[in-house]
């Protein structure tokens, strides 16, 4: 098969599942293949029990993810362009809404589509060398895959307002000022193991805790504060019914580590 027919790689280290766009002479831009590609193989381990949590990066260490394939894109309709940025939620959605924490690991520069990739993510860990950027104002058009939205629930929006109008690049120091990513990897550290570490509890945490939290976090975008706190109460309950919960208890009283199952 040549490089275009599998554009990420997928990868199992115990609970974590990784998904490398293996597209580095592209600077890990984002085809219609590769979007496809993380739509399906982001479900098999959305789908795979053993997975605690997912990974996501590029390959080398140039580029996360430079963002879209203009090369491909310069064949394209105007309907085309239309199809192709509503892939980034139909085949992206899947991680938006993972009940596993997904983590976007920052091998290099993400631009445009790439940091919006990194945004549908719940955690960003950044290479000390990484650059972060949505530039699309300066080529004429805005961010169309979920940045203008995204950001600005993040870092805040007049922080959002800045990056996007002004076409602020910034730094990994600076993106983890603005709260944009949340751990850096020191330079001469491998970024997957320093990540992956980092991960560890939640790797080694409880399932249907970090599930239930997950969609507590996720529905205060989209409610009032008195419905959220009501959702909570339900996910919350979620928790109250699991043996993971009793596992928890009972190794606190053992003074032991708790194993959890996710049941």
């Amino acid at each position: 098969m040549t490089m275009e027919e599998v554009p990420v790689l997928l990868e199992r280290r115990g609970p974590v599942g990784i998904l490398t766009i293996d597209r580095d002479s592209r600077l890990n831009a984002l085809s219609r293949a590769t979007l496809y590609a993380l739509g399906r193989l982001g479900k098999e381990l959305v789908d795979d029990p053993t997975v605690r949590a997912i990974v996501v990066t590029g390959a080398g260490s140039r580029a996360f993810c430079a963002g879209a394939d203009l090369k491909e894109r310069q064949g394209f309709t105007l309907d085309d362009v239309r199809h192709q940025v509503g892939l980034y939620r139909s085949q992206l959605g899947v991680l938006d809404t993972s009940p596993k924490p997904v983590v976007a690991a920052l091998n290099g520069v993400a631009l445009g589509g790439g940091l919006e990739l990194a945004l549908v993510c719940d955690l960003r860990v950044a290479a000390a060398h990484a650059v972060l950027a949505l530039p699309e104002t300066s080529l004429g058009i805005i961010p169309g895959a979920g940045g203008t939205q995204r950001l600005a629930r993040v870092i805040g929006e007049g922080r959002a307002v800045e990056m996007i109008t002004l076409g602020r690049r910034l730094s990994a120091a600076e993106a983890l000022s603005f709260g944009l990513v949340n751990h850096v990897v020191a330079e001469g550290q491998n970024l997957l193991d320093a990540t992956i570490a980092w991960l560890a509890p939640i790797a080694e945490g409880a399932p249907i805790a970090q599930a239930a939290a997950l969609k507590a976090i996720r529905a205060s975008y989209e409610v009032p504060l008195e419905r959220g706190l009501e959702l909570e109460s339900v996910y919350y309950e979620e928790t109250l019914r699991s043996k993971d919960r009793n596992e928890a208890l009972a190794a606190f009283a053992e003074k032991r580590k708790p194993v959890f199952r996710g049941e």
